[in-house]
């Protein structure tokens, strides 16, 4: 991947635009729109990659029986549309007593739409960090086979890691893949004050956009582990990094970003 050249991280004299490379939010009590209220920044939303479900006749070709596992992990809600696509088009009832663990509360909120939600069967981290995760997984890991459902090309190897080292009964399952988005002409018509990464696919993303892309003052923010570390292997400085216990989300870790005094030079 190419390098940005500069690794100036030198504060911004005033943030004005933000970019979200993540679509927009559906809903008006977004907290990123009282971000933009409150700050009186202009938060730009766009998707760096995009999102491309495997089919059930190739998922197949990964020899797993889904109904074997007792217990899903899921680290967003496209890994669940995804999961229940999967068994929808391979015609597989999932199991009542199968449990669910999810990286935040806001993603096991989600499999409403697919289940009914009770909280006996499903569990999330505190603070959306994966040691939280980690806490809650450990106590089931005895008595639980996990299905880790995630990207062709995105797992956490975090999660792996940890699942390998604890001797959990484990399977990863591929049920879609991230591809570059064209962001050609917003990125290039636009001088953004920062930036937010929410994959490891995000920052191809934009390399396979813009090669030569140079962060000079540009303030670079990531979420997750595996996205810090390919911000920092594209030669970029990192300095909004998430989730951490007291700023568990990119939107509270911009908020304290944009509320900390500029250092007087």
């Amino acid at each position: 991947m190419a390098k940005s050249g500069s690794k100036n991280s030198g504060t911004v004299k005033k943030v004005r635009r933000i970019l979200i490379s993540q679509p927009k939010p559906e809903s008006d009590k977004s907290p990123y729109f009282d971000l933009e209220r409150k700050h009186h920044v202009e938060l730009v939303f766009l998707p760096f990659i995009k999102l491309e479900g495997i089919p059930a006749r190739e998922f197949r070709k990964q020899k797993i029986d889904i109904l074997y596992y007792t217990a899903v992990i899921f680290t967003s809600r496209n890994a669940i549309d995804h999961f229940f696509r999967t068994c929808e088009e391979m015609k597989i009832s999932i199991s009542q007593d199968t449990k669910y663990f999810c990286i935040t509360e806001a993603v096991a909120l989600y499999l409403q739409k697919f289940i009914l939600y009770r909280k006996r069967k499903v569990f999330y981290g505190a603070d959306g960090t994966n040691k939280s995760m980690f806490e809650v997984i450990n106590k089931h890991k005895e008595n639980e086979k996990f299905l880790y459902v995630c990207s062709e090309n995105q797992q956490d190897n975090e999660i792996v890691g940890w699942m390998k080292n604890n001797k959990c009964e484990f399977q990863l399952g591929f049920m879609y893949r991230s591809i570059s988005n064209d962001i050609k002409p917003v990125i290039s018509k636009t001088d953004y004050d920062v930036i937010c990464f929410f994959t490891p696919s995000g920052v191809k993303s934009l390399f396979d956009n813009v090669p030569d892309f140079q962060q000079n003052f540009t303030v670079i923010g990531a979420f997750g582990s595996n996205t810090s570390k390919a911000v920092e292997e594209a030669g970029l400085s990192l300095e909004i990094k998430v989730p951490s216990p007291l700023r568990p989300s990119m939107c509270a870790a911009l908020d304290h970003f944009l509320s900390t005094p500029v250092p007087k030079k």
